[in-house]
């Protein structure tokens, strides 16, 4: 692989927006290392391994803070990578909802990634932080 750089980290953010809508097993499970280590907030335990993280997606399995699917056409996000130093790499974006398609937004969170990635251009270890934003 070469070296990670923001265009590489961007078209991961992309291919994640993508795998998140479509809860396609495939394209979750290829954004991942087998020894993933995923954090939907940073104090949790870890779900560990891309079988578990993928399963954790779908909402299968017994994964604590795991989210619910999203209704087809009810999510949007846009992230773009801030810093990339080594294999490490910090996004910042949006996540936002409605309630049906078409409809007003409902919620939208601010987000911050904090990735690492294999040399295959997979992640291996992803720590969310997201907030409520006030008024949205």
């Amino acid at each position: 692989m070469t070296p990670l750089d923001s265009a590489t980290v961007a078209t991961w953010l992309a291919a994640y927006v993508e795998a998140w809508k479509s809860y396609d097993r495939e394209q979750i499970g290829a954004l991942f290392s087998d020894d993933i280590r995923y954090r939907y907030h940073p104090y949790d335990e870890p779900v560990v391994g891309r079988q578990a993280v993928v399963e954790s997606w779908l909402g299968e399995g017994e994964h604590e803070d795991a989210s619910a699917r999203d209704a087809p056409g009810t999510y949007e996000a846009s992230y773009e990578p801030v810093a990339v130093a080594g294999d490490v790499a910090v996004a910042t974006g949006t996540s936002t909802y409605v309630k049906e398609p078409g409809g007003p937004v409902d919620i939208v969170y601010d987000n911050c990634f904090v990735m690492r990635f294999d040399d295959e251009g997979r992640c291996r270890e992803f720590t969310e932080w997201f907030m409520k934003r006030p008024g949205a």
